[in-house]
């Protein structure tokens, strides 16, 4: 993934401070849902870029990540900036193993993001593998505060294709918001109240869980989930579990 071509911005999103949407036109090639692309910008005479999960699904057009700037870093207070007309360089090739190919089929698959993890997700949400191959899909994403839980309409929307087979859940950790449970994903899932919530358990014989989001989540969750008798799922060993994570 050395190469880059270049993408027009053709849509801008600013979801809450700091948190935003891209969409682009550009020439990459097929991809898989859960994969990413680095985007890069000229930045004083050197092109930084950055990996991003495709939030669209692989036959949708325009491209389109999900993003926080971090004010310090060298590239998303730039990027945040951009609108329709600027362009910016992106790999042609889309890369990564997050995504639901080498899964087995099983009763439940869960979800588990926190922040901007959300955008991979929406992407397999738009494809007809994890409603074939899952009884149940539920999906937990996990914010600060409720003005961080984006992509309302595109949620409700598929709750509406998908029915009872599908099941939404945020989780805020620093204030109370209708409709969400209070707390962190891993407090939640260590004192047993998401399980509760919903009625179903996580098991290794019914589940495989996914999980996207900053490095502390993810590291206590695998935890919980080794405890309970789940192993790290890979492409050559298949297992209960899957993880991406950018840091």
């Amino acid at each position: 993934m050395n190469d880059w071509v270049k993408a027009k911005v053709v849509g801008r999103h600013q979801w809450s401070e700091g948190l935003f949407s891209l969409q682009f036109e550009a020439p990459i090639a097929p991809f898989q849902a859960g994969q990413y692309i680095k985007v890069a910008l000229e930045i004083d005479g050197e092109r930084i870029g950055r990996p991003y999960s495709l939030v669209n699904a692989p036959g949708d057009r325009p491209l389109e990540i999900f993003f926080n700037e971090v004010p310090e870093g060298p590239l998303t207070p730039p990027l945040s900036t951009l609108g329709p007309g600027d362009e910016v360089w992106l790999t042609p090739k889309a890369g990564g193993i997050f995504t639901l190919e080498t899964v087995r089929p099983a009763t439940d698959l869960w979800l588990l993001a926190t922040g901007t993890g959300l955008g991979v997700y929406l992407s397999i949400l738009r494809t007809a593998k994890p409603w074939r191959d899952f009884r149940r899909v539920i999906l937990i994403h996990g914010v600060r505060q409720a003005s961080d839980l984006a992509y309302a309409e595109t949620l409700a929307g598929i709750a509406r294709r998908q029915g009872e087979q599908f099941r939404f859940v945020p989780a805020v950790s620093r204030e109370e918001a209708p409709g969400a449970l209070r707390g962190r994903i891993t407090d939640l899932l260590a004192e047993g109240r998401l399980e509760s919530h919903l009625g179903v358990s996580i098991h290794p014989s019914t589940s495989h869980v996914m999980l996207c989001g900053n490095s502390a989540m993810i590291k206590d969750v695998k935890a919980i989930l080794e405890e309970r008798g789940l192993v790290r799922h890979r492409r050559h060993a298949p297992g209960h579990y899957t993880t991406e994570q950018y840091h």
